[in-house]
């Protein structure tokens, strides 16, 4: 069982990063090309906002596996 909170919580971490990687690209890509995002109706971040959306739904889900990981843990000594 700990063998799989570590791995859930590696999980967690490489999720968050590539949600912030991918952040700090498409900031830096807007700054360097804002003429390629003028021509789209949609705003720079709407592509941010869906993938936080995703990301913040699947931490929960991965938050939960964790708590009832731990919760097994615990009561098992």
């Amino acid at each position: 069982m700990k063998k799989l909170y570590g791995t859930l919580k590696i999980f967690l971490g490489c999720m968050v990063g590539v949600f912030l990687g991918s952040c700090i690209y498409r900031y830096w890509d807007f700054k360097v090309h804002p003429d390629l995002y003028a021509m789209q109706s949609a705003p720079w971040y709407l592509p941010l906002k869906i993938q936080g959306l995703f990301t913040v739904g699947i931490a929960v889900i991965v938050l939960a596996a964790m708590w009832l990981v731990r919760k097994n843990i615990d009561k098992k000594g």
